[in-house]
């Protein structure tokens, strides 16, 4: 269930790790809001790290790309999946290690920053290092997969199906690491989301005793968070909606809910449970006929109930039914509110 934080998040954690799109943006344009949370963060005293499961571009790209968007941002401020596959290899093979790199510029990057040696498909390598590359040539996937095949160790950056591009979503590096598992009988270490070296990582890297993940997936952000064993909150600025919440295992339940980041900055309160279901700052709960109902019980001259609240109701009554009969409820008839600036 949802946590209570009786100040604001910046004061409780001193680490927020920030996924990137559907968090701090979406394709080319910033989320609103994003860069003046980040900036009040900060300004808090809370370390700020850009964690992306991406391995093509390196990280000083991303922060250039950051900074466009209004984000201060520093190549040391970013971490890539393909820096916490470096990593893994670094400390299995050893500086100076040749390593297979099937990727783009970011992958060779992350491999040259910790002294391995990115070498081709077809050269002596001690492992492959494999992320999302467009100009991956078939020729150098198929080498690949036969030495692979053959018992050269493997570790993929991350598994992500989807990756958004201009023209849509399109299939990301994880529809490659299924093709070559096939075909190899090879289950790589994998780095990225929802596995946990990208987080540990990140702590590593930007430091921090109270780290917290913030971000928009729950079957990556929040499971990895919950992997790695520490909390996080989601924020509804991506991907991830009613329909996804209410659904969400308890493996890829958030710590907290946000609409968007500026969640970091106020207190959070979870619900409380009430006969029939649950309630919080004017709204209360319930499942009625196996549909999920929110109602505003609040007085008539109070205060509006906050639109940050109502998901948090909605969350802890929908797990809770899910918990206590396995059904989940419907949500087709729930009045999602506009969102509120208060978050109460």
């Amino acid at each position: 269930m949802l946590l209570t934080s009786d100040g604001p998040l910046t004061a409780a954690y001193d680490l927020a790790m920030l996924d990137l799109d559907g968090v701090v943006y979406i394709g080319s344009a910033a989320v609103d809001g994003a860069s003046a949370a980040i900036a009040d963060a900060r300004s808090a005293g809370m370390r700020v790290a850009f964690i992306t499961n991406n391995a093509s571009r390196p990280a000083g790209v991303v922060a250039k790309h950051l900074r466009e968007l209004g984000v201060t941002a520093a190549a040391e401020d970013v971490v890539t999946s393909a820096q916490a596959a470096a990593r893994l290899l670094l400390e299995r093979f050893g500086a100076g290690a040749p390593i297979l790199c099937l990727g783009g510029a970011g992958l060779r990057a992350a491999l040259d920053e910790v002294g391995l040696v990115p070498v081709d498909a077809g050269a002596e390598a001690a492992a492959a290092a494999s992320g999302y590359g467009p100009d991956l040539p078939w020729r150098d996937i198929m080498h690949a997969a036969v030495r692979i095949r053959d018992g050269l160790p493997w570790v993929a950056s991350n598994t992500d199906h989807t990756i958004p591009t201009a023209y849509g979503v399109a299939p990301g590096h994880g529809v490659l690491v299924d093709m070559m598992r096939r075909f190899t009988g090879v289950t790589p270490q994998v780095a990225g989301k929802p596995e946990r070296p990208l987080l540990d990582e990140t702590v590593r890297r930007v430091g921090g005793r109270r780290p917290l993940m913030v971000g928009d997936r729950l079957d990556t952000d929040i499971e990895g968070a919950h992997r790695a064993g520490v909390d996080s909150l989601l924020v509804l600025t991506g991907v991830s909606g009613l329909a996804e919440l209410v659904r969400a295992s308890p493996g890829e339940r958030p710590t907290y809910v946000a609409p968007d980041l500026r969640g970091l900055g106020v207190p959070h309160a979870a619900p409380e449970a009430v006969p029939g279901g649950w309630r919080l700052g004017g709204w209360t709960g319930r499942v009625e006929e196996g549909r999920l109902v929110l109602r505003d019980d609040g007085p008539g001259d109070g205060p509006t109930p906050s639109s940050a609240d109502w998901w948090r109701v909605a969350a802890a009554t929908a797990w809770d039914h899910r918990d206590r009969t396995g059904v989940v409820p419907d949500v087709t008839m729930a009045r999602v509110p506009e969102p509120g600036r208060a978050a109460r």
